[in-house]
């Protein structure tokens, strides 16, 4: 069958009627892969939902899809959001399919370049503060409560109905829910979305169980798991670096109803994990996609999955492009030789 997006696959799952005016980029149906190295060391089946092959190369696609196709129904002609990058891409990606006018409100000198660049193509007007995320969240929240803006950010409830598709595409591909689901969590939408979604699923007759949830946070910005705000949150990972989750409540919710836990990965792990998946499964990610992987290796060290059988799918919620400086300043520079078959051959070990 033929893949028009989310909107038009799940319909009867989603708050949309023949008047919602679809707004897609055929966003979803990514690959869900089956890694053979982790599931090594695991001992486990391990899966990884790579969400860095939507549109915009992250996951907020699925729920862009939703927020503007709502923000269209309803007569909007402006959308805004506060973005650490991902947003911000999918948002005037979006805003630019079907004529709208974006504002971005961006941490100045915080934000990856590969997303910075996306959202400026797309003719997003792009404004960088003095200030952190949660700065500039509290800032859009203000002026789209006096003015004539949509905010198209996860405290967006139509943000949460698209994202909660990737858990059908899941049990779709797998044929029910996994044993564990382990996901990033910066500002909280996702992990909130997964849980509605595998809830839903199971309710509807598409799965017979519910995975525990497990969500990752950069060690330096963890608020859920040190159950307090971090004023100035630090981590290479820009995407999850969030002092003051919008939906907090909500995944505390998810993983206390689903029996898992929330728990935090330092950098010098993240970037363990990034550097694993691209030289074991040829996967690409982002830094914060890497968390979940981080965060399960973790747990595997301490002996979590001692005795357990099953599966764990990790989402991976952005594409490595993302953010080629952190590859190019962690990896290293190509080797340069002179135009010579020699040196070439010497530096190949023949």
């Amino acid at each position: 069958m033929k893949w028009s997006g989310i909107i038009q696959h799940y319909q009867r799952f989603l708050p949309v009627s023949a008047q919602t005016p679809i707004v897609s980029l055929n966003e979803g149906n990514t690959p869900l892969i089956f890694s053979s190295y982790l599931t090594s060391v695991v001992g486990l089946e391990v899966y990884l939902k790579y969400e860095g092959l939507n549109p915009t190369g992250s996951f907020k696609d699925r729920g862009m899809t939703m927020a503007i196709s709502k923000a269209k129904e309803a007569g909007a002609e402006v959308v805004m959001c506060a973005s650490t990058g991902n947003t911000s891409a999918s948002a005037a990606a979006y805003a630019a399919r079907c004529g709208m006018r974006c504002i971005v409100l961006i941490p100045d000198g915080h934000i990856a370049l590969g997303k910075l660049a996306q959202a400026m193509i797309h003719n997003a007007k792009v404004i960088a503060i003095q200030g952190n995320f949660d700065d500039a969240l509290n800032l859009v929240k203000e002026v789209t409560s006096q003015y004539p803006v949509t905010l198209v950010n996860s405290i967006n409830p139509f943000r949460i109905e698209g994202q909660k598709t990737g858990a059908f595409e899941i049990c779709d591909v797998l044929g029910n829910a996994p044993e564990f689901h382990a996901i990033p969590v910066g500002n909280a939408g996702n992990i909130t979305a997964y849980w509605k979604g595998y809830k839903e699923y199971k309710a509807a007759g598409f799965a017979t169980k519910l995975p525990k949830m497990l969500g990752f946070q950069a060690a330096k910005s963890a608020p859920i798991v040190e159950k307090r705000v971090i004023p100035h949150p630090e981590t290479i990972a820009t995407a999850i670096k969030i002092g003051n989750p919008a939906s907090w409540k909500s995944a505390e919710d998810a993983r206390d109803e689903s029996k898992g836990l929330i728990d935090a990965v330092t950098d010098e792990e993240i970037l363990a994990a990034y550097k694993l998946l691209a030289a074991h499964d040829g996967v690409f990610a982002e830094p914060a996609s890497a968390a979940s992987v981080a965060g399960v290796l973790k747990l595997h060290k301490a002996g979590y999955f001692k005795g357990q059988k099953g599966r764990i799918c990790c989402t991976l919620t952005g594409h490595g492009l993302k953010d080629p400086n952190i590859a190019i300043k962690n990896i290293g520079n190509p080797i340069s030789v002179k135009a010579d078959i020699h040196p070439i051959l010497k530096e190949i070990g023949f």
